[in-house]
């Protein structure tokens, strides 16, 4: 049986505080969801995935099952104190150690943040709608401590050589802040190629929070390490997560 593998968080996190991100093998999903995916949503067998998340939760030492949230490229931002699945939401914090905050993606991009004492955290699902619209601004909102007491990392997602989007999105971004003309590039198509991580670094700057870390990876051109919907179509979910360890 191959092993669950997964990349811790490349930061510098606060005692007691444990994040990363799953890659795709270890589990137990066939054909386009192969091997772990953990996403009940996309078609792959019911019990394939609970398998995969409970391989999930044993390899990345969970101290609990993430509160897993309806994602639909918005802007709410959930407590996970409170949250009883009931609402769609792309973002969830939560102060209580053991609770466990985790994203799905396939190349949006994945965003945890916590505060420098340990005490808070909260993962976003940052795609490019939800970046826009202001997901990670609501997940900064949904927390006590000031931005500038504030560090995130960014998990992988697809990279801007091979982000192609129209001219909507770019005008989307532009129309919030002119100098997100910056993160894009023009190709020979006539299109546009688009860095999330740029974006993203972009919009918590202006949100106040200066410190961010990762961005050195790209889901759609990594296949042996990502599910990618850009590159596969329906496909899997890797997970994002972080949590606090029980006192």
């Amino acid at each position: 049986m191959t092993a669950v593998r997964w990349i811790a968080a490349d930061w510098p996190a606060p005692a007691g505080v444990v994040a990363g991100t799953t890659l795709r093998q270890g589990g137990v999903s066939r054909d386009r969801y192969a091997s772990l995916n953990l996403a009940a949503h996309v078609g792959d067998d019911e019990s394939s995935v609970g398998t995969n998340r409970r391989r999930f939760m044993a390899a990345c030492g969970l101290p609990a099952e993430p509160k897993w949230l309806r994602q639909v490229h918005g802007t709410n931002a959930v407590r996970s104190e409170d949250f009883d699945g009931s609402e769609a939401a792309d973002a969830i914090v939560a102060k209580t150690p053991g609770q466990v905050c985790a994203i799905l993606t396939a190349d949006c991009l994945p965003v945890v943040i916590a505060a420098e004492d340990g005490k808070e955290i909260a993962a976003a699902h940052a795609g490019w709608r939800g970046l826009c619209d202001g997901i990670l601004e609501s997940t900064i909102m949904a927390l006590e401590t000031p931005p500038p007491g504030l560090i995130a990392w960014f998990g992988p997602a697809i990279s801007q050589r091979n982000f192609e989007v129209g001219h909507e999105v770019r005008n989307r971004f532009l129309a919030r802040d002119r100098t997100a003309a910056g993160y894009f590039r023009a190709n020979e198509r006539g299109r546009w190629q688009a860095d999330l991580y740029g974006l993203a670094r972009l919009r918590l700057r202006g949100a106040g929070l200066d410190r961010t870390y990762g961005g050195g990876h790209c889901t759609f051109a990594e296949a042996d390490a990502f599910f990618s919907y850009r590159r596969d179509g329906e496909c899997g979910r890797i997970a994002t997560f972080i949590f606090r360890a029980r006192d």
